[in-house]
């Protein structure tokens, strides 16, 4: 039995629309507020809110099947839906702390950046003073090669500065992990210590 788990995909959008056509099916009339109060915001009661739908009832794409990708309307209300609610969490994290300013917009650089301290994290870099480096030399490869296939899909399509930082950077991690894997391939093939002589 392979120890590898089993990822099923599934599309989220079937479950949504599923949702919203049972939630109009039950919904009950909205109760208005009385007349006298004027124009204004109206109070809306759901008496009963629909049971989501057993995942046995969920059309299921076949074996090894994506589903279709989201359509624009969708890509774009996702979005829309995505940009409100990172704007509440940030209007909430300034709240808080009024002496944080907005935070700058996500870019190229800061993709490359990530996947960097990734792979010298992962190479054990960042470790507290006094304790062991934690190792892991097959995550760090896995992550040296999504910066190798960055750069060969964004070859002609970068500026300047962000080429130079890829490239740099790419670089960087490269020459660490081919320091690692020489010490650790060095390590392995020298012949153990013999133990320190005890007391007599």
């Amino acid at each position: 039995m392979s120890d590898t788990p089993k990822f099923e995909v599934i599309d989220r959008r079937k479950i949504k629309a599923e949702e919203e056509q049972e939630s109009k099916q039950h919904a009950a009339p909205p109760v208005e507020a009385p007349a006298a109060t004027g124009g204004g915001p109206r109070l809306v009661v759901n008496e009963s809110k629909p049971a989501p739908a057993a995942p046995a009832e969920i059309a299921q794409p076949a074996e090894g099947e994506m589903p279709a990708p989201p359509t624009v309307e969708e890509s774009r209300e996702q979005k829309e839906a995505y940009d409100a609610s990172a704007q509440r969490l940030e209007d909430l994290v300034r709240a808080q702390n009024p002496a944080v300013g907005a935070q700058p917009p996500v870019n190229f650089e800061n993709l490359v950046q990530q996947f960097y301290i990734s792979a010298m994290v992962q190479m054990g870099a960042g470790a507290q003073e006094g304790q062991r480096p934690r190792v892991d030399i097959l995550g760090a490869r896995t992550t040296i090669d999504l910066l190798g296939v960055l750069a060969e899909k964004t070859r002609g399509n970068l500026t300047a500065a962000e080429d130079k930082t890829l490239q740099t950077v790419l670089f960087e991690v490269r020459m660490a992990f081919l320091e690692l894997t020489s010490m650790i391939t060095l390590q392995g093939m020298q012949p153990p210590q013999p133990p320190p002589p005890g007391k007599r």
